[in-house]
């Protein structure tokens, strides 16, 4: 009874080793289809400072993406093309900082590299990083940290309401800001139509702005929205022949 009993301790002992050892080496490596990166935030707790960023949107409050953004690093940001993007993000592996929450944001700026100091320079290439709105970054960390650990993911965007073109530009060319894009949230490719051409081709000019040299004033606009998923969406007559630059019209969604 004595050596059963040894041995029945031995086991216990063993197994529990084991899983110990599992849940140490499973903390440093993410689980499946999670990527390892790293948050900061920037701005106050209002994000005045988040306004206005690389992708163009301007009022982020105003186009309905509120303070849940987020800037990314170089890796991440794609020249732009990753604008509109949404992101599940949690905090990952610091018992110290890390809080039990996780958060989804758009992205809606560019955190710039810094090639002049050797260390610290988290959105410098080839590092992948969130630099956050505060109110987001108080969410999934204790706000001293400062800087964090985390896994993210790509995620559907949701929106309320349709795709929505804001016209700017002047008789000689015409700049389309597309926002408000839900799916994949990244727009990849823009087509252009006035009620007396085919469909015209847009570049892009920068963030989500898009434009065309083709003098379309006095006709109304369709168009072709593609995100990076493949998938494309047409809003036909979105804009009336007497549309106004700066002003904002609302197709149909993805």
């Amino acid at each position: 009874m004595a050596a059963n009993r040894t041995w029945g301790f031995f086991f216990m002992v063993k197994f529990l080793s084991l899983c110990l050892i599992f849940r140490l080496t499973g903390s440093q490596s993410p689980p499946a289809y999670w990527n390892a990166a790293h948050a900061t935030f920037y701005g106050d707790m209002n994000g005045t400072e988040t306004m206005m960023g690389a992708c163009g949107y301007g009022d982020l409050i105003k186009q309905g993406y509120g303070l849940e953004t987020t800037a990314l690093s170089t890796a991440l940001f794609n020249n732009g093309l990753t604008c509109g993007a949404c992101f599940e993000i949690r905090c990952y592996d610091s018992v110290q900082w890390c809080l039990n929450d996780t958060i989804i944001v758009t992205a809606t700026n560019f955190c710039p590299p810094n090639y002049s100091k050797p260390e610290g320079n988290w959105c410098n290439p080839p590092l992948q990083h969130f630099d956050l709105s505060q109110p987001m970054f108080r969410k999934i960390a204790v706000y001293r940290a400062g800087i964090v650990p985390v896994l993210y993911r790509r995620v559907p965007c949701v929106k309320s309401g349709g795709v929505k073109f804001k016209i700017n530009g002047s008789q000689y060319w015409i700049l389309i800001l597309v926002y408000n894009v839900a799916g994949a949230g990244d727009v990849v490719d823009v087509k252009i139509k006035g009620s007396s051409t085919s469909w015209i081709q847009m570049s892009r000019n920068w963030g989500q702005n898009w434009q065309t040299s083709t003098n379309l004033i006095g006709q109304s606009l369709s168009f072709q929205v593609t995100t990076s998923d493949g998938k494309m969406v047409q809003s036909d007559d979105v804009a009336p022949a007497d549309w106004k630059f700066g002003g904002v019209y609302e197709g149909k969604q993805f």
